[in-house]
């Protein structure tokens, strides 16, 4: 079990569960860092007490500073003080849960001081997967995941051989929009698509799960953890989210992780590992849980599979522009700019106006994050997309 750790996105709902495991588990708290919420922040210094904290902007951190000046923390902001909270000397883990490319330097901040990483951030893989897991690598770090799909298979893949994996099957709860057709999602409110059906989540991730982008961020990420193709990852959509993910093996066995929708339940693994602790979380019952259903994708309704896979298979940049025009594309529409349906139309827009550098640095990477959301930006306010 892990004795201290660093959370980055500790005010967002994975880093308030990840708080709320390590109050349980007694875990230390060396290192917190948060984007705007400086009342729940403090809350949060006060009760773990760490070495650092890191706010996003220096007016916030001059804020922090005054009020706890009772205590003995170091209170640093903006990418510099993220870089230094991922680094902290004394800490043996650093959970990301960061939303969006934001998480990805603190993720390589990290590595770089051979601090093991509990990943939420998706992003970070997403957009630099074969860099990142390059320089764990290099530096001996292992990157624990913590989404419950991700977590699910690197538990099914624990003591067996990964050469005799024949496929990784993603499950998805298919969101509040299951069923659906295209014309279902013209007048989609935004009250409609933060309706998860079985999770409680931020804002963005609800809007991708309402999209499956999700789903398709996740194949990605799934491709590079596990270091395997993505013709051999499928996806599943699994309405009552048992069923967290499964491994198919080549003499036709599968492997399923199980469990009730609680994101702790992964937090802790990934804190705890390979080891487990007991804890007071809900228990599946599988009496009351019933029936347990599996349905094709609807990728016709849904093109935000598709998307992944195409921006896999071209690789180099593209991942990261599609993820860039869809963080963008999320923001517009929770900012009532553009329609739900919009946003599949200006992620694709995005990803076909764009030339692929097929052999990136990271700087290269966040430049075609960059342009991404500026060419999206860019569409939606010369009215290129349809009405």
């Amino acid at each position: 079990m892990r004795k201290s750790i660093s959370v980055l996105g500790s005010t967002g709902s994975i880093g308030m569960q990840t708080l709320d495991v390590a109050r349980n588990l007694n875990i230390g708290v060396h290192g917190l860092a948060a984007d705007k919420n400086i009342d729940l922040l403090e809350k949060q210094v006060r009760e773990f007490r760490p070495k650092a904290v890191s706010i996003s902007s220096d007016e916030h951190a001059d804020e922090l500073r005054w009020r706890l000046k009772d205590l003995k923390v170091d209170v640093l902001s903006g990418a510099e003080g993220l870089a230094r909270v991922a680094a902290l000397k004394y800490v043996d883990l650093v959970v990301n849960a960061i939303v969006g490319i934001a998480g990805l330097m603190p993720t390589m901040e990290a590595i770089r001081h051979k601090k093991n990483i509990a990943l939420a951030n998706k992003e970070t893989l997403v957009v630099a997967g074969s860099l990142v897991m390059e320089e764990a690598k290099k530096h001996g770090v292992d990157i624990i995941p913590v989404d419950s799909e991700h977590s699910a298979i690197y538990q099914c893949i624990m003591g067996n051989n990964k050469d005799d994996i024949s496929k990784l099957i993603l499950t998805a709860s298919g969101g509040p929009f299951r069923g659906c057709r295209r014309k279902d999602l013209l007048h989609v409110t935004l009250e409609d698509a933060l309706k998860h059906p079985n999770w409680t989540m931020g804002n963005k991730i609800t809007i991708d799960c309402a999209t499956l982008m999700n789903k398709g961020l996740e194949i990605i990420e799934a491709r590079w953890l596990f270091n395997i193709n993505e013709d051999k990852i499928d996806v599943l959509i699994h309405p009552q989210s048992i069923v967290h993910s499964m491994v198919e093996y080549v003499d036709g066995s599968i492997m399923a992780q199980m469990g009730a929708p609680d994101m702790r339940i992964p937090i802790q693994f990934a804190l705890t590992c390979p080891g487990r602790k007991h804890n007071s979380f809900l228990r599946l019952n599988f009496i009351k849980t019933g029936i347990l259903t599996f349905e094709e994708p609807d990728h016709d309704t849904f093109p935000t599979l598709k998307f992944a896979y195409g921006a896999l298979k071209k690789s180099g940049t593209m991942p990261a522009v599609m993820n860039g025009a869809n963080e963008k594309a999320v923001e517009l529409f929770l900012n009532g700019k553009i329609k739900f349906i919009h946003i599949f139309e200006l992620i694709e827009k995005v990803m076909q106006k764009h030339e692929v550098n097929n052999n990136p640095s990271i700087n290269d990477i966040i430049e075609a994050d960059a342009w991404a959301k500026e060419e999206a930006a860019r569409i939606c306010s010369k009215g290129e997309l349809p009405g």
